[in-house]
């Protein structure tokens, strides 16, 4: 089978498309036949030796699936072959096909395409956890969300809509902040032109925010603690811009807030209820309409490593998708 292989832990030129053997399922495991891979910007850092995972040399991206599956190994009792499937994968999703343990394989709605399916449970499931577990989002609260036509934070604005928040979204286009608009998005503000402190003070009558999603960190930390209204709650999500923001912890004090990590992968091993419980959520206000997925475009196995560069260069719009077959 062929595979997009990662040689040198250079980035997406480190990428190469390569014939590899077909994996066979052990016990406890499931072989799905990919029908698209959807890519994170955590598969960027992957490729750079930046993740808080790192494999070793050589390996196949791809932490995320959708597709059918092929063979169940000895013990596999909640699938069957040929059912339709999303998988969280870790590595290995830039194939043609992949072995996953079968605690990490779920069924999909019928309703779900392929392309929708395989850029789903990360980003809806990071978006619904934080706002629900971590920040304790209550209907009627107002959210910022950053980065709001990325992947993940497009999630975030159609999930805090779900949930009944006010949503204010930053993104650095006209085209991504329409974007944002069309999924629910109440306010949309260009955080790299103006100054969105002045502009929350506006809408928010000078209240402040109950909640921030930041995936983005560096220069929007420390102004987004600032936004926060007295015990708001920060998310942090992750650090598209590259920066790691020290914690100014004054401020956290003087105003009650809460700075808040959510690093979703970690509840694969931790507590794997909390997932199945959230993607029970998420995947009925997908049949509802409630969620509309946003997949910006779609890419050839052969052309894996411009899909993840489109991600490195922030130019995605929602999901990028890769399709093996």
């Amino acid at each position: 089978m062929r595979a997009a292989v990662l040689t040198e832990p250079i980035g997406p030129d480190g990428l190469q498309i390569q014939e590899v053997p077909e994996p066979a399922p052990g016990p406890g495991q499931v072989s799905v036949q990919v029908r698209s891979c959807g890519l994170n910007f955590a598969d960027v850092l992957l490729t750079l030796g930046k993740y808080q995972e790192r494999p070793p040399l050589p390996f196949v991206p791809g932490m995320e699936v959708s597709g059918d599956v092929l063979a169940l190994g000895e013990g596999v009792a909640h699938l069957r072959p040929g059912q339709r499937v999303a998988a969280l994968t870790a590595i290995g999703g830039l194939a043609e096909q992949v072995v996953v343990p079968a605690d990490r394989v779920v069924p999909l709605p019928d309703t779900m395409p392929y392309e929708v399916a395989a850029g789903f449970l990360i980003a809806y499931g990071t978006a619904h956890v934080a706002l629900d577990r971590r920040a304790r989002l209550l209907p009627g609260e107002t959210v910022l969300v950053h980065g709001a036509a990325g992947g993940v934070g497009l999630a975030a604005v159609e999930v805090a809509k779900a949930m009944g928040a006010q949503v204010i979204a930053t993104a650095s286009t006209p085209e991504k902040r329409t974007l944002a608009r069309e999924h629910g998005a109440d306010h949309t503000l260009p955080y790299r032109e103006e100054d969105f402190r002045q502009r929350m003070n506006e809408i928010t009558q000078g209240r402040g925010v109950d909640v921030v999603f930041d995936p983005v960190g560096g220069p929007v930390f420390e102004p987004s603690l600032r936004c926060l209204a007295w015990e708001g709650r920060l998310l942090v999500i992750g650090f598209a811009s590259g920066s790691i923001p020290a914690v100014p912890a004054g401020l956290v004090l003087v105003k009650n807030i809460s700075i808040l990590g959510l690093y979703w992968g970690s509840y694969v091993e931790q507590a794997p209820q909390v997932l199945a419980d959230s993607l029970e959520h998420l995947f009925r206000w997908y049949s509802e309409g409630r969620l509309r997925p946003h997949v910006s475009a779609i890419y050839p196995l052969e052309k894996a490593r411009e899909a993840l560069q489109a991600l490195q260069r922030r130019q995605a719009m929602g999901r990028i998708v890769v399709r093996p077959s």
